[in-house]
C-alpha cells in the first residue's frame, strides 16, 4: 500500500471514528478525492476487517449506513497514525533543512 493511500485510510478511519454516519460523498469531499476512490478505500477497509457497515435501523432513509470501526480497525488506526506522524516529521525535518540551506545562500 502506498503512503498516499495509507494517509487516506488513516484520515477516513479517524473521520469515521468521530462521526460514523458520514456518507461516502462527505468523506470524499473532506479527503479531497473522487467518490470512486473513496468507495475503493472504504471497501478495502471493510474487506480487511477494519470497518463494518450497518444500516440505520430507525432511519427513514433506508440506504443510510453507519461505518463502525472494529477493534482491529482501532488498532490499525493507531498504527497508521504513528506511520503518518513519522512521515510528516521526516518531511518537516527535510523542509527545515532545505529552508536553512536556502537562507544561508
Amino acid at each position: 500500500m502506498s503512503n498516499h493511500n495509507s494517509d487516506f485510510e488513516f484520515k477516513a478511519l479517524k473521520m469515521l471514528e468521530e462521526n460514523p454516519n458520514l456518507t461516502q460523498r462527505e468523506i470524499s469531499k473532506e479527503l479531497g478525492i473522487s467518490l470512486g476512490k473513496t468507495h475503493y478505500i472504504l471497501k478495502a477497509l471493510i474487506s480487511r476487517g477494519l470497518l463494518t457497515l450497518e444500516r440505520f435501523k430507525t432511519s427513514e432513509n433506508k440506504i443510510a449506513y453507519l461505518y463502525l470501526l472494529t477493534p482491529k480497525g482501532i488498532i490499525e488506526k493507531s498504527s497508521l497514525a504513528q506511520d503518518f506522524l513519522d512521515r510528516k516529521q521526516e518531511e518537516f525535518e527535510r523542509l527545515k533543512s532545505e529552508i536553512e540551506e536556502m537562507t544561508q545562500e
